[in-house]
């Protein structure tokens, strides 16, 4: 038994170590290997574990007030956000993102103003896009439709500066901040048809009107109040996935129970299968194929909503 509680403290001490190490490593590199070497030395040359237990704690607390900001270099596409307002059924949007991208480096920015009645909102859409050989790894985002084929969506992102690149061992760390684009469908997912030319998964969603209201004004809402006070990005706790689910469960309590079909977002649609909330009554592997956007299909036209809903009819 000593044994084997011996085990554990190593194995907890090796993860508390690297943890710690990590997060001042992409904060300031030196500290990082500086916290990593005095650990070992406190704990295994001098035998004095409070000393790590103490240096431990300053790195703790240092993470957990380690402040967010808004007034980064970001990239052109994540500079902008928009701002909305409600009164009564009318939702007004400013700074709707609606980019062309000729690659995913060199676009013409553009963004417009537009005005919505909420009681015209007709639609939900889940988008899935895996971007990996590996399954787990996807984006996933929310568009909604309104009558007359109006549709915007909301992707929840890690916020980049210019020059950066997505790291998901980063994204553990403090080192993205978290944004929420309202884009044009056009730009969200001709993004990553056109650009990135990746397939691309349009699920229709069961939801009531009430729901599908809810549901925008709260991701709405967490928009505007990330632009006053930003919030880090994290790659498990606060992801796209994650942070559509938890807006779900605000609004239908325990609607999407705990999965790490959340936390890879690869399997997200699968997950949302089983739950009911996709709008099908094919087997899963059949929708799945139904609702394929193939790159190869689509340009950017006028009517780029409507054909995406079409094509594989």
């Amino acid at each position: 038994m000593k044994r084997f509680l011996l085990v554990l403290a190593c194995i907890g001490f090796g993860l508390l170590v690297i943890w710690g190490s990590l997060f001042l490593y992409f904060v300031f590199l030196p500290l990082g290997p500086i916290f990593a070497i005095g650990s070992i030395l406190a704990v295994f040359r001098y035998k004095r574990p409070s000393w790590f237990i103490a240096a431990f704690v300053l790195v703790a607390l240092a993470y957990a007030f380690y402040p967010a900001r808004a007034d980064r270099d970001w990239r052109v596409d994540q500079a902008v956000t928009a701002e909305s307002t409600i009164e009564g059924d009318t939702l007004r949007i400013k700074n709707i993102r609606n980019f062309r991208y000729r690659t995913v480096d060199n676009s013409t920015p553009a963004y417009y103003d537009a005005e919505f009645d909420l009681r015209e909102l007709e639609s939900l859409w889940y988008i899935v896009e895996p971007f990996s050989t590996w399954q787990g790894a996807a984006h996933t985002f929310v568009t909604f439709g309104f009558k007359g084929d109006r549709y915007f969506g909301v992707s929840i992102e890690l916020r980049k500066e210019k020059g950066e690149d997505f790291s998901a061992i980063r994204g553990a760390f403090k080192q993205y901040e978290l944004v929420y684009i309202v884009g044009d469908e056009r730009d969200l997912i001709g993004l990553r048809l056109n650009a990135r030319k990746h397939d691309v998964y349009l699920y229709p969603i069961r939801a009531t009107a009430d729901e599908r209201r809810k549901l925008l004004v709260d991701m709405l809402n967490r928009s505007n109040a990330l632009a006053k006070e930003p919030e880090y990005y994290h790659t498990l706790a606060s992801s796209c996935t994650t942070n559509i689910v938890g807006h779900i469960n605000r609004i239908w309590p325990g609607r999407v129970p705990f999965s790490f079909k959340t936390l890879f977002p690869g399997y997200a649609d699968e997950l949302a299968y089983e739950l009911g909330l996709i709008d099908t009554a094919l087997p899963f592997e059949e929708a799945r194929g139904r609702h394929r956007i193939a790159a190869e299909k689509v340009a950017e036209s006028a009517d780029f909503s409507s054909r995406i809903r079409s094509i594989n009819k």
